[in-house]
């Protein structure tokens, strides 16, 4: 079992990739000997092998579409045997899972270090690699073959309304007129354009690659992921049984913005400031565990520079 902030926070401990705030999940979920619970972003699995470790007999079913989670989950299944479960699935699609009655969900939609050093998967733009984006690298479109057929609104969602570029319109026409030119294929030569569109970061300001609000726009474009959060969240409060709670790790305001929205109204509080229904109108079928959202203490930030902007929020169902 890890206890001691350093075992908690030691990247060694998980091959290298860290689980963000996992000792505050921890806390929060409270593993009890013989509990099951939901996780609904194994990626790399730290958040999955420190629950089981943290009590007698407890037992994980974890969801990942990425078929390189798939392959590392085995690892996981090697040690802990049937305590242990992964299925391959969107937690978008968690509707559809078979059974229920889960004392713990938990959700992290942030990418894992897997998925951001691996080069070819075309998440960064620090190295030269195709321009794919799939959270599932078998399914859909990858994020080049969106920037070249996309119609224009479909690219104006991804650039100004998920990446919240505020030139998003220089951004777009970039895109569109390097049609068919090859720069669209290549992260280095897409992270080049955007740049040029974007211009450079006015001075006094803190300084972020300018391509990198568009890149999130297109990645969250390509994988569906508000939806699948929209959907995701419903499911597993329906899934988890009472005294539960649900906790949600969030990586930008357009994530956070719906887990704040969807926890509010199960509390039955207003869910945005035009919600003007009276308290008897809302129906109150959790209690938030913590009224403000939880952020990385600043040792976390200084061993995984990455956990800076997680913001975690959590429910417990009545």
């Amino acid at each position: 079992m890890l206890s001691s902030v350093d075992e908690i926070l030691n990247p060694a401990a998980f091959g290298g990739h860290v689980p963000v705030l996992l000792r505050e999940t921890l806390e929060l979920l409270s593993p009890r000997a013989g509990d099951k619970l939901l996780d609904g972003t194994f990626g790399g699995g730290g958040h999955t092998r420190a629950l089981l470790n943290a009590a007698e007999d407890v037992t994980v079913v974890a969801l990942d579409r990425d078929p390189a989670a798939v392959q590392r989950a085995a690892s996981v299944s090697e040690e802990f045997g049937e305590r242990f479960r992964l299925v391959s699935m969107n937690f978008g699609d968690l509707g559809d899972l078979s059974g229920t009655g889960f004392n713990g969900i938990l959700f992290d939609f942030g990418l894992s270090s897997f998925q951001l050093d691996n080069a070819e998967r075309g998440f960064s733009f620090r190295e030269d690699a195709p321009v794919d984006m799939r959270m599932n690298p078998t399914a859909g479109i990858s994020a080049a073959d969106f920037l070249e057929t996309a119609d224009e609104e479909a690219l104006v969602r991804a650039v100004r309304n998920y990446g919240e570029e505020k030139r998003w319109r220089r951004v777009v026409q970039s895109i569109l007129k390097s049609r068919g030119t090859g720069r669209l294929q290549r992260t280095q030569s897409l992270s080049e354009l955007i740049a040029e569109a974007v211009g450079p970061t006015p001075r006094g300001r803190k300084s972020v690659h300018p391509a990198t609000r568009t890149f999130q726009g297109i990645r969250v474009e390509v994988n569906d992921e508000l939806s699948a959060i929209e959907r995701g969240l419903p499911a597993a409060f329906d899934r988890l049984l009472p005294g539960g709670v649900l906790a949600a790790i969030s990586f930008h305001s357009l994530e956070d913005r719906i887990v704040k929205r969807f926890c509010r109204k199960m509390a039955g509080r207003p869910e945005h400031a035009g919600d003007s229904r009276t308290q008897d109108q809302r129906e109150v079928l959790a209690k938030m565990v913590s009224t403000r959202a939880i952020s990385p203490d600043e040792d976390e930030i200084r061993i995984n520079p990455r956990s800076r902007s997680a913001r975690m929020r959590a429910i417990r169902k009545l």
